[in-house]
């Protein structure tokens, strides 16, 4: 298993590769807000530990074990993105709760959280009703 912060390496590596077709140290670096050594050194961790292949000034491809890694943490943080909005989290506080929430929940909590998602979905009168909850809730706070 990938330690939180391999996953953020591979999660952005697998968006960069998605957008750009490939994805430099440098790209990385800026997308991470760290710098390019450190970089290097998580690419070399991740290639020993066959997510990617790295090769020194040559860049990096990821593996089936990389690609499906990041696909998977692309879909969690989208979705934990979903669940947020769905019950009512401000947007602009959205991005940053993900990024604290997603290294910390289990991939059974991550699958029940899509069930949720799904469930409110599928009627968008649940939804109405949540937010009828909400405001009566936020009523009797005041």
């Amino acid at each position: 298993m990938p330690t939180p912060s391999m996953e953020d390496y591979i999660e952005q590596i697998y968006l960069l590769i998605k957008d750009k077709g490939y994805a430099r140290v440098s790209d990385i670096a800026e997308a991470l807000s760290v710098h390019p050594s450190s970089v290097t050194k998580m690419v070399q961790k991740l290639d020993k530990d066959d997510y990617l292949i790295y090769e020194k000034y040559r860049g990096l491809v990821l593996t089936q074990k990389g690609k499906k890694t990041g696909k998977r943490l692309v879909e969690r943080h989208f979705l934990l993105e979903q669940f947020l909005r769905i019950i009512g989290v401000d947007e602009s506080k959205i991005y940053e709760d993900v990024e604290g929430m997603e290294h910390h929940l289990s991939w059974e909590s991550i699958d029940r959280i899509g069930d949720l998602v799904q469930f409110f979905e599928e009627d968008k009168l649940r939804i109405e009703q949540l937010r009828i909850i909400q405001k009566t809730n936020e009523e009797n706070e005041n």
